[in-house]
């Protein structure tokens, strides 16, 4: 071949190399800003979730603060200071998730105050009425506000709710404009990239055709050249596709899961009884805040700890005589339900609490790979 015919050949592969670099590049900061949204619609949801939770438990805690003053019941109290803390982190949470959404967070800050004032509020009305200042609990009662205190939360937080769910919404056409833009990019330096190879084919058949016009089996040989470059570029474009196809699905197949545990998680953390997740060698693998606030203990000191330092079989209570073999264990590797079991509940403090326990094995297939404990406070009796 000519000089200038290499040398046109090489312009063509690197229009074709710089077509695909340029291709790769763009499609892997449009998947960084996929997931980068991804991780902002999870706060968003997370940021709804606690202001909307935040306004149940100002509920919750001006019901707990009347039950007390009425009937004047420790566990109201007891279930105020439990109120008072999921507030604090949820308001907490939602401040620190917005922080970069200016609006949202000065909202956030405001919401803040007004829980705040309304939970001192709470607080001086508790006060009074465990040192049985009755009048004073009337003053307070009297001059209080708390209808319009909770309107006002109440409307602060379908605000902050409806402001969210349009940057969802902004996000989602943003995110499907990204999709769109990839395609199209792709597509065309496919495209491009077809038409190059032709160039370069075109460029190769010319030369060819120049030198050897009279040899008529070069020309066939280059007529099968051609054809077998065609059929490779086709086979890489079909390969290119089937990867990309299978990247995405398995994109979104990872995103879905990461939802699925988000969820798993927030429902077994809003369960008010005990939940403690087992090894098959009962071990304590995972616990939810119940388990903190009652045995008073954080779970790094609990995570990978047998149960039997927290939780003991209450033979005493159950009628029953010391057992050689742990029923839990043995239900356990025998894959059945053990229910309504007496048991025994030890706090950091040595003090003990009476409580129903119920186990379910894990299981993956057929195989047995953990279990769940479900711990229920035992009523008190007088």
């Amino acid at each position: 071949m000519k000089d200038h015919t290499v040398k046109r050949i090489l312009g063509f592969f690197l229009l074709i190399f710089a077509v695909v670099v340029y291709v790769a590049i763009d499609s892997v900061r449009n998947i960084n800003r996929d997931m980068t949204g991804s991780d902002w619609v999870n706060h968003t949801h997370e940021v709804i979730l606690d202001v909307n939770g935040a306004l149940s438990d100002i509920r919750s805690a001006d019901a707990a603060v009347l039950s007390y003053v009425v009937a004047g019941d420790a566990r109201s109290k007891a279930e105020c200071k439990e109120i008072f803390a999921d507030l604090d982190e949820q308001l907490g949470v939602a401040r620190d998730d917005t922080r970069h959404e200016a609006i949202q967070h000065e909202e956030i800050v405001q919401l803040i105050g007004l829980c705040n004032a309304r939970v001192d509020f709470d607080r001086s009305v508790l006060a009074a009425r465990q040192s049985n200042d009755l009048q004073t609990v009337r003053s307070l009662l009297a001059s209080d506000a708390g209808v319009e205190a909770t309107h006002e939360i109440q409307r602060l937080v379908a605000k902050v709710t409806s402001e969210e769910m349009e940057l969802l919404a902004e996000r989602d056409h943003t995110s499907y404009d990204q999709g769109q833009t990839t395609r199209v990019t792709v597509w065309s330096g496919v495209a491009l990239d077809f038409v190059l190879f032709a160039g370069v084919g075109w460029v190769i058949w010319s030369d060819i055709v120049a030198r050897r016009r009279a040899a008529a089996a070069l020309q066939e040989a280059n007529e099968q050249l051609e054809n077998r470059v065609r059929e490779r570029t086709a086979e890489l474009a079909s390969a290119n596709e089937k990867l990309r196809s299978e990247n995405l699905e398995r994109r979104w197949a990872n995103q879905t899961l990461e939802h699925q545990l988000h969820y798993n998680q927030l429902i077994i953390n809003s369960i008010s009884d005990l939940v403690f997740v087992l090894t098959k060698s009962m071990n304590i693998s995972r616990i939810n805040p119940a388990v903190v606030h009652l045995v008073g203990r954080e779970p790094p000191d609990l995570i990978n700890q047998p149960l039997s330092s927290v939780v003991r079989l209450d033979m005493d209570r159950s009628g029953g005589a010391a057992l050689l073999v742990d029923p839990l264990s043995q239900a356990l590797a025998e894959g059945r339900d053990l229910r309504d079991l007496p048991a025994i509940v030890e706090d950091k403090m040595g003090r003990k609490t009476p409580v129903t326990l119920t186990i379910f094995p894990l299981r993956d297939r057929d195989k047995v790979v953990g279990g769940i404990v479900i711990l229920q406070i035992a009523p008190k009796t007088s």
